[in-house]
């Protein structure tokens, strides 16, 4: 597809300050002015002040300007206003009021050493394993996905679908669609809340003693931040841990998430309720699904 991946996101908060250290604590490497980088994605986050938690920007690449112009068109038949040049395309998504911005980006080149796990009777490593002699610090090497609460749900995700060019991986009817703007199972999930916030966002690492080691040196430092994990998604696949800032934002450490090369050899599947959350591990909190502070959100009483 022309479209290849999330570019970065622009995260908005009441509390800047404490929530720049967090991800600095969370392997993001800091450049300063609330901006951050990972390892093999560049520039991906930005934190900036806003009354209420929430994403104010997403931005997605393409590969040359003719994907722009016609996700201009696209845009215009929605209705929607534009800014529009030759390497870039600026809207605002209409319902929970994000701006976005697609623009020719150069892609992601990923390249790593597989880790390699002993199974019965299959030895792929002798000695002690890799994960246990790791000591430097988790750092996540690209954005993987962000999920939105939208309160129209099928609204937000015809903009990314019909809009932007978007394709559906996955579907929880009336609740949630796992979209896709590269090879990974999903970049942007939106799911139907009663209010609109940023659920979550998700950095992939390198394997899942990445995640284990992240999580642990984070919740040493404050155990507070413990959410959800460890486990393994059944949709997507993916192994997970997820913490919480300081502004009510989860964010999630990852990998092994599905990859789809070829969209013609992938059915998207419809899920029920919560049966695609996990495969295994701790069942989702009820502050997972719902988080606490959305009835603050909802009656504007702010924090910070």
């Amino acid at each position: 597809m022309s479209l290849h991946r999330l570019t970065s996101i622009t995260i908005g908060v009441p509390n800047v300050d404490e929530t720049v250290a967090y991800y600095e604590e969370f392997g993001l490497t800091h450049d300063g002015d609330g901006s951050f980088s990972t390892t093999d994605g560049g520039q991906q986050l930005r934190i900036a002040y806003s009354q209420v938690r929430r994403l104010l920007d997403i931005g997605i690449g393409v590969d040359d300007p003719d994907d722009v112009d016609r996700i201009a068109q696209q845009l215009r038949a929605l209705d929607l206003p534009i800014e529009h040049t030759k390497g870039a395309v600026i809207t605002e998504e209409p319902i929970a009021g994000f701006r976005a911005a697609v623009s020719v980006s150069p892609r992601i080149e990923q390249t790593s050493q597989p880790t390699p796990y002993n199974g019965p009777g299959r030895v792929d490593r002798s000695g002690r394993a890799p994960g246990v002699l790791r000591e430097g610090p988790v750092k996540p090497r690209k954005l993987g996905h962000v999920v939105i609460g939208s309160t129209d749900q099928e609204a937000t995700q015809r903009f990314f679908t019909d809009g932007i060019g978007f394709k559906v991986s996955d579907r929880v009817p009336g609740l949630a669609a796992f979209m896709r703007c590269s090879t990974d199972h999903h970049n942007v999930l939106v799911q139907q809340a009663p209010v609109n916030f940023l659920h979550h966002t998700s950095w992939q690492v390198e394997d899942i003693d990445e995640i284990g080691r992240g999580a642990t040196a984070m919740l040493e430092k404050d155990p507070g931040r413990h959410v959800w994990g460890l486990g393994r998604h059944h949709v997507g696949s993916n192994f997970f841990w997820y913490l919480k800032d300081p502004a009510g934002n989860f964010s999630e450490y990852y990998s092994d998430i599905d990859c789809i090369v070829e969209d013609a050899l992938w059915e998207p599947g419809v899920w029920e309720g919560t049966k695609g959350l996990y495969n295994w591990g701790p069942p989702p909190p009820p502050s997972f699904l719902a988080p606490e502070d959305l009835a603050g959100m909802m009656t504007g009483a702010h924090s910070g």
